[in-house]
């Protein structure tokens, strides 16, 4: 739609005293040689550098969304206020073609995305202005698209149950221990773990705390899913999440007899989910290390102690001045060199 235009459905909008499009209003009580005709009111919205001009009664028929919100008490109250030229604009982010597909919603009730339409850029639309995202509202040519958006609402929903019946159980454990991170091995309900000992495992799976179960194994098969499970444990506060696959011990194998009578235990391993995150923000630790080095009494200057410098006789020796130093003030006294800024 061009700048300025309007919408042709919206513009010709017509409501009557009963709320039906294209009907004429009459007092109650007046002659009917004085029927006048109510015109509608219209707005203007920007969007993306769009106009649209438009009934708000369309928005305050759906009082759940941000727009019927925008356009009913908040409009009265003078919470929702226009610009200079009278124009409400929408916020960036929303494209018009976006925007076209968000007014069939208010028209019809149906969400109808057509080709060349990211699902996900709409998802995202529907998101911001309040208004329900699912089958019952969209239309899509594109089924894979549509279903994995549907799909991630599914697998956040699951995952809060997993997340609250499961895993902060075991990270109030770790942290009644005294750990401010946890690493979490997602284990099936037939996995058995039996460990030497004698010999356990050599890579620290000890400190690992396991969940039995095979929903939630399952639920961490698929990348999608845990890439729904990273964003919600980040919502909620957690840092340094990961999430993926890695083998775990469950039960030793064989035993190796090396030269000289040592063993060498070795463990079948399985693949497995694992969730390791930390509840701590990390410090913040200075990479600037200061050195000072104090000359020896044998030993003109470091540069000689290097075996580095002038080397003709009767050279006066030069110190070694650091670039941060020069900016920092004078040269140092020739009794010590300062050596800072290093990066370890």
């Amino acid at each position: 739609m061009s700048e300025g235009s309007e919408c042709p459905s919206l513009a010709e909008t017509r409501t009557g005293v009963e709320g039906r499009p294209g009907k004429e209003a009459r007092s109650v009580g007046e002659p009917s040689s004085r029927i006048s005709t109510l015109q509608p009111e219209r707005v203007t919205l920007v969007v993306d550098g769009t106009h649209f001009v438009v009934d708000p009664a369309l928005f305050t028929a759906h009082p759940d969304t941000m727009l019927g919100r925008m356009f009913g008490p908040a409009r009265q109250h003078n919470f929702t206020r226009p610009n200079a030229k009278g124009e409400y604009e929408i916020v960036e982010g929303i494209n018009a073609s976006i925007f076209h597909v968000i007014l069939d919603y208010y028209r019809g009730g149906i969400l109808q995305c057509p080709e060349g339409i990211s699902v996900a850029e709409l998802r995202e639309a529907c998101d911001y202005l309040c208004i329900n995202f699912d089958y019952n509202t969209v239309r899509c040519r594109d089924l894979s698209a549509l279903l994995h958006e549907l799909s991630n609402d599914g697998a956040r929903r699951q995952f809060e149950g997993y997340l609250e019946e499961l895993v902060v159980p075991a990270m109030v454990s770790s942290a009644q221990e005294g750990e401010r991170e946890c690493h979490i091995v997602v284990l099936t309900d037939d996995d058995t773990v039996d460990w030497d000992h004698d010999n356990p495992p050599p890579m620290g799976e000890e400190y690992s705390q396991i969940i039995y179960s095979t929903k939630l194994y399952r639920f961490f098969k698929y990348i999608e899913n845990r890439d729904v499970a990273k964003a919600l444990l980040k919502e909620r506060g957690l840092k340094n999440i990961r999430i993926g696959i890695e083998g775990y011990p469950t039960c030793k194998e064989k035993v190796k007899r090396r030269p000289g009578g040592r063993s060498e235990v070795i463990y079948n391993y399985v693949q497995r989910p694992f969730i390791h995150m930390s509840w701590e923000k990390e410090e913040g630790k200075s990479r600037h290390v200061d050195f000072q080095c104090v000359r020896s009494k044998s030993v003109p200057n470091l540069t000689a102690a290097l075996g580095e410098g002038p080397t003709r006789p009767g050279a006066t020796p030069t110190p070694q001045v650091d670039e941060l130093d020069r900016l920092n003030g004078p040269s140092p006294q020739p009794t010590a060199v300062s050596v800072s800024s290093y990066e370890c």
